[in-house]
């Protein structure tokens, strides 16, 4: 049996990490004055922003896009751009936008040992559902690219806290990495390369984590689909370098670590016909002790809506309509927005309706993906769309 989690060759810029740092590509898909913003602060810099592809550009054609980040990539390593920690795990501290640390772990995991099948028994499982069509667009950026820039985060169950303990014990004796301020409200994030004696006790106290839940080990929090796409460009093409990908862990009890619902925006339909649409289809209004309860936005308008389950959670009602009305309507566009004040902001400046709903809480995701395999896509987000992982550490992969 391999490792699942173990030492990576780990690149960091030798830059201002202020402007190479990005937040991961995921976010703010429908607000282009965010990435607008970021390329003014980044300007003729080195970062990560040139060698990554936002989603919100994603549906374009990005044949020359992708060329360039290449291109941009062998430019940086044959510049001398990266200092090299070999055989190294990082801890990170990241102060969040509401000033608590999350505390996360930097490694490289076994693409072997992961499956994004809804019903795996594997020790890496996708906790949410996979879109398969997302993945090709993803895997002809990464499959000739030299370098990898995860914002993958996976999730572990260690109540007794007792990687962090382990951490604190050699604390003292760890070399800092970075220490340096995120831009626009990311927060503050510090680093630290591992001994080695407690780098090998923080791997051997995952493996003791993985036998104690039945070989169960990581839940993927962020990044699952650029997870999914790692696998499969591992699957099209076996070597040592391509079976592995750097992740970051983080407890799941860590305090820091909240769930958050990822709220959906429908675009291109009249707002009132998609609220009546989906209540007909949950059967009409619903008051009974069951109901799950949604506000639907647009405009200035906010209406509260109670409709009968049809999953049980919310966002799997919600999803179930809209993969339905999807199927027929193909004008629809849907997009998945963390935060309340965002979803707000976009219905009032666009034709468009948002739902907002109650969400999962995060002590129930382990035992619901145990049970019942991948949750409905974009379920839960861990925290604000502002404290997710930023592009800093990067692997070689070619």
């Amino acid at each position: 049996m391999s490792l699942v989690f173990s030492p990576a060759d780990i690149l960091i810029p030798k830059c201002d990490l202020s402007k190479w740092a990005v937040i991961a590509c995921d976010q703010y898909t429908s607000e282009p004055e965010y990435w607008e913003k970021v390329k003014e602060i980044v300007g003729d810099s080195p970062s990560s922003l040139k060698i990554t592809l936002p989603e919100i550009y994603l549906e374009n054609d990005n044949k020359d896009k992708t060329g360039s980040i290449n291109s941009e990539m062998k430019k940086y390593l044959d510049s001398d751009l990266f200092k090299v920690y070999k055989d190294s795990v990082f801890y990170v501290e990241r102060t969040q936008s509401d000033g608590m640390v999350r505390h996360e772990i930097i490694g490289k995991i076994d693409l072997e040992e992961y499956d994004y099948n809804p019903k795996t028994t594997a020790a890496i499982r996708a906790s949410e559902k996979t879109v398969v069509s997302r993945i090709p667009p993803r895997v002809k950026i990464r499959k000739e690219a030299p370098l990898e820039l995860p914002h993958v985060l996976l999730l572990t169950s260690d109540p007794d806290f007792s990687l962090l303990k382990i951490i604190e014990e050699g604390k003292p004796d760890f070399e800092k990495v970075y220490d340096f301020e995120l831009m626009q409200n990311g927060g503050h994030i510090k680093a630290w390369a591992l001994d080695i004696r407690t780098r090998d006790k923080i791997i051997a106290q995952l493996e003791a984590i993985r036998k104690e839940n039945d070989g169960f080990l990581f839940c993927v929090g962020d990044g699952n689909h650029s997870l999914a796409t790692a696998k499969e460009c591992y699957n099209e093409n076996k070597s040592e370098k391509s079976r592995y990908a750097l992740v970051s862990v983080v407890n799941i009890h860590d305090k820091a670590l909240q769930f958050e619902p990822i709220y959906r925006v429908c675009f291109g339909e009249n707002p009132e016909k998609i609220i009546d649409e989906f209540i007909s289809f949950c059967g009409g209004e619903y008051k009974g002790r069951d109901a799950q309860r949604f506000e639907a936005v647009f405009g200035d308008e906010r209406t509260e809506i109670f409709v009968k389950p049809l999953h049980k959670l919310p966002v799997g009602t919600l999803q179930i309509f809209l993969d339905e009305y999807l199927k027929k309507n193909g004008d629809l566009k849907i997009d998945y927005i963390h935060g309340e004040n965002s979803l707000i902001k976009i219905c009032k400046s666009e034709k468009a309706v948002g739902f907002l709903f109650g969400g999962m809480g995060k002590e129930e995701l382990f035992d619901s993906v145990k049970l019942e395999g991948s949750l409905p896509r974009k379920t839960f987000s861990m925290g604000h769309a502002d404290d997710k992982r930023f592009y800093i550490e990067a692997r070689k992969i070619k």
